[in-house]
């Protein structure tokens, strides 16, 4: 006879999982990388045309500010936008479930049925639901709609996870220009680039569970060639300058 597990075993077989549908973390990890290929890419662009070191940073800077915002800013009108159009269904649900509660238990059991529970279990356990107000509409918004009434996402909390996510990720390829020039800041821009890039990109891996060496040499990919494409640029419009 198999003994029943004990509590550490009970503990390891136990799993937590993630709220991703809140907007934060999702905002974080796109601003980070965000503001790293882009500010990357901007100052080796400017850098590339040969100009001070002052114009280099300044141009970071700005790209900083003016990226975070603009990341913020989209980041909420999103959010709020997804939040008002769930919360527009869910109302609509609601009134449903007060207005039609035969056709909505009937619609209930037809789901449960279809996904081959016994029709009288089917009534009973939509029986039970439609007797909590709450739990009938957290069922049917589940059920029909494919959403959790608790987790509709938090615009604020998206659009502050983006700015500073977007600024730290703009700030690392922008710090060599504080304390050197020319070649010496383009090259620890390139280190830097290439370091942040691989870590945001293994980060990366490790939140979604997949890859992280694939997810490391995407994210590195993807910086490369932006930063050769703008580079490549700053060069050639630099030597039509001069």
């Amino acid at each position: 006879m198999d003994e029943p597990p004990n509590k550490e075993e009970s503990e390891s077989v136990e799993h937590h999982h993630r709220n991703v549908q809140a907007g934060g973390a999702r905002a974080a990890v796109f601003g980070v990388s965000d503001g790293l290929v882009t500010n990357v890419s901007l100052i080796l662009g400017v850098a590339a045309a040969q100009p001070g070191a002052g114009i280099v940073r300044l141009t970071g800077l700005a790209g900083l500010v003016a990226g975070a915002f603009s990341m913020a800013a989209g980041e909420f009108v999103s959010m709020q936008a997804q939040r008002e159009l769930l919360e527009r269904e869910l109302d609509v649900e609601r009134q449903s479930l007060r207005k039609s509660p035969e056709s909505e238990r009937r619609e209930l059991a037809a789901i449960y049925e279809r996904r081959g529970i016994a029709p009288e279990l089917a009534r009973e356990l939509v029986e039970e639901m439609m007797s909590d107000p709450e739990l009938a509409l957290e069922t049917h918004a589940r059920e029909e709609l494919g959403i959790n009434p608790s987790a509709l996402g938090s615009p604020v909390q998206a659009a502050a996870a983006s700015f500073v996510a977007f600024g730290i990720g703009a700030l690392l390829p922008l710090l060599p220009w504080f304390f050197a020039s020319g070649t010496t800041a383009v090259l620890g821009s390139v280190v830097i680039g290439v370091v942040a890039s691989l870590t945001v990109g293994w980060a990366l891996g490790v939140f979604t569970g997949r890859s992280r060496l694939r997810s490391a040499l995407r994210q590195l990919v993807v910086a490369v060639v932006a930063s050769s494409v703008t580079y490549g640029i700053g060069r050639a419009v630099g030597a039509g300058v001069q």
